[in-house]
């Protein structure tokens, strides 16, 4: 199993401007983000391939893990570290054939059957959620704490929280034996993003 830091990981909206998008991934990283993670639902496979090469320039330079989102295509073309795919993308078993035993491959499950099949199919890490309201995926299934306990408990690779979490409710999160907090909004929209992870983190390592 491939072992990552998930404590605190980011994932990316959308990328108008570039500019800002890949100095807020920088001061996210500065503030301790510990694994990116480029998700663009609409962008063309060719801007998409040239904004993950301009990510991973600052990911390399930092040595934090880049992972994309759905894309097994990009993810090889740019030799990230890993990719992340969901209940409707490439089956589990299918994506770790095609990316190698080296590269890190997260699954999302909202279920403790998902859970199981993503571990015994050659998942590193789930991605379980939402487990509080969010704006950023509206077809996210909804995850209860106790849910997310339970998923936790029924295996042995690591989960990490996504959907919603802030400033304001991460601390509810800290019991519920979770690796890490996957956030969006509250890094990626916030006028300070160093600010904003090293406060989050603080709030998990708490």
């Amino acid at each position: 199993m491939n072992k990552i830091d998930l404590s605190l990981y980011l994932v990316t909206d959308n990328s108008d401007d570039v500019e800002k998008f890949l100095n807020t991934i920088e001061e996210a990283i500065k503030g301790g983000v510990s694994v990116v993670q480029i998700r663009e639902k609409t962008a063309d496979t060719l801007d998409f391939y040239n904004l993950a090469l301009k990510v991973k320039e600052i990911t390399t330079k930092y040595n934090i893990p880049l992972i994309i989102n759905d894309r097994v295509d990009i993810a090889l073309a740019i030799d990230a570290d890993g990719v992340h795919v969901g209940q409707s993308d490439l089956p589990c078993d299918v994506t770790r054939r095609l990316i190698g035993s080296d590269k890190i491959l997260g699954i999302s499950a909202a279920t403790i059957d998902e859970a199981k099949k993503a571990e015994i199919d050659g998942a590193d890490y789930i991605g379980t959620g939402a487990v509080f309201p969010t704006a950023t995926k509206d077809d996210a299934p909804s995850v209860t704490k106790e849910e997310l306990k339970e998923i936790v408990d029924s295996i042995s690779i690591p989960v990490v929280a996504i959907g919603g979490i802030n400033l304001e409710n991460a601390h509810e999160l800290t019991d519920t034996g979770i690796a890490g907090l996957s956030v969006v909004s509250a890094i990626m929209s916030s006028d300070n993003p160093k600010k904003s992870s090293e406060k989050l983190l603080k709030i998990f390592n708490s």
